[in-house]
């Protein structure tokens, strides 16, 4: 099945920027998308929640100005990720926005839900559906998500224990829609390694951590730039559901990195570790590619860099 234009038409190269809690707001997402990829961020990023109406605004009507400005390099669109879990108290209202204002694309974890892929297409939005394994990505489907997002091992922040290899040809024996891979993907080489596999985009998160537009804080961004695969940790005890996270800043918060426990999935929090330390704001999350993150720039910088590594590894790959 063909990828829907939204994904294709004005993408620079096939990436779409994934949500970073706390770190992605509209300074990123629209970087991102003058640049030519998918910017996405959090709907829980928005605090309060009224906060959603006025990025919403400020992210629609920016990318019109530049579209009309540009109209030989419009921008992509962007993504609104939703927690639809049911620890998450703001999703109606939250899903209320996107439909206000059209989202174009909505990223949605942590279960699936018919009710919440209705309210998408109702406008002609789609649904990317994060998935860890082939039950959960059946079952995206089969509720109504347009799209999968395979968050494969090495991925940063929650992310799955399966190789990208065996995820990505799993779900391509029996789904031809769209589907995005995520995991340690940092480098132009890399996107066409996801593509190669039969992933459509790749998603990529920690890489643009480490831009100036990111909201991180200067140590989290100077802390991904000095670090490698053997720096990321492993582990569910920071919100329920395992993740890969820089192990430094583990460090940092007082905690053995290499002997924490096992946490309750049951009692999932997306905020408060066990220990008082807030996962994400203290205990940074982070994916296994991030030795290729040399410097921090600008994310159009990045996007640049991507498209020029990309480029050169197909015509490599093409002259061989």
């Amino acid at each position: 099945m063909a990828l829907p234009d939204i994904l294709k038409t004005k993408l620079r190269i096939p990436v779409v920027g994934a949500p970073l809690f706390i770190v992605s707001h509209p300074p990123l997402v629209l970087a991102q998308c003058k640049a030519g990829v998918v910017g996405s961020f959090p709907a829980l990023n928005a605090r309060p929640e009224a906060q959603l109406d006025e990025w919403l605004a400020e992210i629609t009507e920016e990318l019109r100005n530049h579209d009309e400005k540009n109209p030989g390099r419009p921008a992509a669109p962007f993504a609104v990720n939703q927690i639809v879990h049911r620890s998450n108290k703001r999703l109606e209202h939250d899903l209320m926005m996107c439909v206000k204002y059209k989202v174009p694309i909505v990223i949605s974890s942590l279960g699936a839900v018919p009710e919440v892929n209705e309210a998408i297409h109702s406008y002609g939005g789609i649904v990317l559906h994060d998935i860890i394994n082939n039950r959960h990505a059946n079952s995206a489907i089969r509720k109504g998500a347009d799209g999968l997002i395979a968050v494969a091992a090495g991925a940063g922040g929650h992310a799955g224990p399966l190789s990208p290899f065996a995820l990505v040809q799993e779900i391509r024996e029996w789904f031809d829609g769209p589907l995005l891979l995520s995991g340690a993907i940092a480098t132009g080489r890399a996107i066409l390694g996801a593509q190669a596999m039969g992933a459509d985009l790749a998603y990529i998160g920690s890489p643009f951590i480490a831009t100036n537009e990111a909201r991180a804080v200067d140590g989290y961004k100077q802390m991904i730039v000095g670090s490698t695969s053997s720096d990321i940790v492993y582990s569910n005890y920071f919100t329920g559901i395992h993740g890969n996270y820089l192990k430094p800043s583990i460090t940092n918060a007082g905690m053995d990195p290499d002997h924490l426990p096992e946490a309750d999935p049951s009692k999932m929090d997306f905020e408060a570790a066990t220990t008082g330390a807030k996962a994400w704001k203290d205990i940074w999350g982070c994916g296994q590619g991030i030795a290729a993150i040399k410097e921090v720039l600008p994310a159009g910088d990045l996007v640049a860099r991507l498209e020029q590594e990309y480029h050169a590894a197909k015509a490599a790959l093409c002259a061989a």
